[in-house]
This record gives C-alpha cells, sequence and structure tokens, in this order.
C-alpha cells in the first residue's frame, strides 16, 4: 500500500516556491523551487487578515537577526518573544552541529523566509547521511490571527482561549518554536523528536508547551534508562513533580488512537504551561532542549555501526508507517500548520523519507517486534 498519493494530496495545498541560501560553510545548499505554480484567486478583504497562508512565505537571501519585531501581533510579553526565539535560534545551532558531527558525512541545507505581516522560519535538513536518513530541525516564528478550531489544534484547553469571542471571530496570536524529527538508517537507533514552543493570543494570554519523545522499533533497557534518565534530572533540577507528570502526559498524548498503541516510548511532553512565573517555564524549556544531543546522542554512538537483517529493516519500516500515521492524524503541531496555512515543507518535514504498510501486520508471539508492540500498548517505567 503506497503512502505516496496521501501524501501528494497535502503537497499539492502549497502554492509557494523555496529557494534555500545562506552564506554558511557548514551548511551545504543548493536551489530547490517547487514543482507547481498555482494561481491564488482573488480574495476579498479581511478584517481580521491571517497575515499567514501558503503564499506567504517570502525566501530571503540574508537572515534578520531576528524575526521578532516589537510592536507586531497581540498585546503580550515582547521580551519573552524575542528572548524565546533568540534560545530557539541558538539550540539550532548548536543540535545541527552535534548531529551533523555523529553523522559524519552528511551536513544540513538551510532555507529562510519571512512573511510581509512579520515572522518568518529557518529549516535545517539533513538527508541521505551515513547515519541519518533524513533529520531536520525548523524554527518558526508566526504572527496573525486563527479559526477558534485551529487553537483547539494547537492547546489542550483551546476552548477556553476563546472564551469570550463570537462565533467565527478570529483569535489574534504569536507562536515561536524549535522542532526536530530525527529518522536513523539502522532499526536499532531510534528516531527522535522535540518541540518546544511558546504561545501568546489577545489580552496577554500566554502559555509554554513541548517536550521530547524517543521512537526505537526494538527495546533496550540501558538505552531507555538513559534518555529518560536524562529528561528526569531536567526536571527534577526545577520541580520534582515535572517527570511523573509530563511522563505520564507523553504516554497519553503519543497514542494512536485507531490502533490502540503509542507511537514509541515516550519521553516527556507538557502543554498549557503557566503555572509559575513565565521566566521558571523558560529556564525549564532551555535546559530541556539544550539536553536534547545528551540523551539521544549517545544512544545513536552506541548503535549506528550495529548489524542489522532485512526483517529487521521491514520492521522499522512498518514502525515509520506507525509514526505517519500519527503524525497527520493526531499531531497538534502537524494540524494547527495546515490549519493556519503554514508552510507545507516546514509541516511535512517529520515524515520519513521511507515507509512501509502492510495488511493486518501481526508480529509473532513472544518476539522481540512482539515485546515492542507490547510496550506501546501498555506504558512501562524506565527509571
Amino acid at each position: 500500500m503506497k503512502f505516496y498519493t496521501l501524501l501528494g494530496l497535502l503537497v499539492l495545498s502549497s502554492t509557494e516556491a523555496f529557494s534555500f541560501s545562506r552564506a554558511d560553510p557548514s551548511l551545504a545548499l543548493r536551489p530547490k523551487f517547487s514543482a507547481l505554480a498555482m494561481a491564488t484567486p482573488e480574495k476579498t478583504a479581511d478584517k481580521n487578515p491571517t497575515s499567514i497562508g501558503w503564499d506567504t512565505h517570502k525566501p530571503v537571501s540574508v537572515i534578520p537577526d531576528s524575526l521578532v519585531r516589537e510592536g507586531d501581533g497581540p498585546d503580550g510579553n515582547y521580551p519573552m518573544r524575542a528572548k524565546f526565539e533568540a534560545m530557539c535560534r541558538e539550540a539550532q545551532k548548536k543540535i545541527t552541529a552535534q548531529i551533523a558531527e555523529i553523522d559524519g558525512e552528511a551536513t544540513f541545507q538551510e532555507d529562510c523566509w519571512t512573511r510581509a505581516n512579520g515572522g518568518g522560519g529557518m529549516s535545517r535538513v539533513l538527508a541521505n547521511g551515513k547515519v541519518f536518513e533524513k533529520a531536520g530541525v525548523n524554527l518558526s516564528v508566526v504572527y496573525g490571527s486563527m479559526p477558534q478550531e485551529a487553537l483547539q489544534a494547537a492547546t489542550e484547553r483551546g476552548v477556553d482561549r476563546a472564551k469570550g469571542m463570537a462565533p467565527g471571530e478570529r483569535v489574534p496570536f504569536f507562536a515561536c518554536g524549535l522542532s526536530s524529527v530525527m529518522h536513523p538508517r539502522n532499526p536499532h537507533c531510534p528516531t527522535m523528536h522535540f518541540n518546544y514552543r511558546y504561545f501568546e493570543t489577545d489580552g496577554g494570554v500566554w502559555w509554554f508547551g513541548g517536550g521530547t519523545d524517543i521512537t526505537p522499533c526494538y527495546i533496550d533497557e540501558e538505552d531507555m534508562a538513559h534518555f529518560h534518565g536524562t529528561y528526569k534530572r531536567v526536571c527534577d533540577n526545577h520541580d520534582e513533580k515535572f517527570y511523573p507528570e509530563f511522563k505520564a502526559w507523553a504516554d497519553r498524548y503519543f497514542v494512536i488512537s485507531h490502533r490502540n498503541e503509542t507511537r514509541g516510548l515516550g519521553g516527556i511532553f507538557f502543554d498549557d504551561l503557566n503555572d509559575r512565573d513565565p521566566d521558571k517555564i523558560f529556564a525549564f524549556s532551555t535546559e530541556a532542549l539544550n539536553s536534547v544531543v545528551d540523551a539521544y546522542g549517545p544512544i545513536i554512538e552506541r548503535h549506528k555501526n550495529d548489524e542489522y537483517t532485512e526483517q529487521e529493516k521491514i520492521w522499522q519500516q512498518i514502525r515509520r508507517g506507525r509514526y505517519v500515521e500519527f503524525n497527520l492524524v493526531y499531531d497538534r503541531g502537524t494540524i494547527f500548520g495546515l490549519k493556519t496555512g503554514g508552510r507545507i515543507e516546514s509541516i511535512l518535514m517529520s515524515l520519513p523519507q521511507t515507509t512501509r504498510f502492510e495488511y493486518d501486520h501481526k508480529p509473532e508471539e513472544g518476539s522481540r517486534e512482539w515485546d515492542f508492540l507490547q510496550a506501546c500498548k501498555h506504558a512501562r517505567e524506565w527509571v
């Protein structure tokens, strides 16, 4: 069963042309253009323009010092907007440099874009590496207004965020985040995802969200103890209640409901976090983001040269199929991006280059594949 048809339909929604550019010797840059140039119908005036859309992303050759502009967007905490973006930029540079070093062969290419009414983004993507089949780290800064249903997709308490607004009224917002997915070649090397974000809506309402999670194909107790242990230490540095709460939240969030199984073996996940001083949550988000490679890198180094069988590779492809199902059906970031006219290449960056869908596949009871699936159906404690 091919996934390409569904993916093609989603890509057809994009009307933008992209170019990759930046004079940075650490990045491999080459021109790239969209396959389609579609006419955009004339639009009627909107008293609450979205400021974003499929055709509002302008490729740029010179990256602005900041994509956050004072005075843009809803009333809110401008210093936190600027501080969060600066933190994400620095983390993007650090993480991509470390991952490229682990790969040892491929480099990240970068493309940047801005929007006329504020914001923009930077994507760094590594493809066809020695260790990583695909790895991407995306920075996004977004100003605009969104439908209330998009707000519901962006947060657990989306309905509360729109209280007092008339039906159909758009919600002015600001969002900044850094997100990543890394898909290694070796089936003994787990896929890893992280996303850390800061949101504001009109009236000074703000919150933080994010987390880091891991999606292996096989259970390695030492790997899971290292990954979860790293994030438990990070959480404990800020609040001892964080790890048990955010680990359980990840186990609930990353569920593929129509399969009654999780995408992987969890990590931490949090949303709507605004129960204390924003600088304290910023400090937690910073440490969690800066711990990504500490948690993930040693696992890849340990397994990147492991031998594997054709059957193990097939199992990896099947599990990647589950990854695709979750991301396209349930993932809040994907749904939010599609509902608000986000940049399609960045939204779908999370998808693996290759995957496999087999009809009614069931691993043999007692096998390593079966054991992994049981862990996806019944959450386990790793530390």
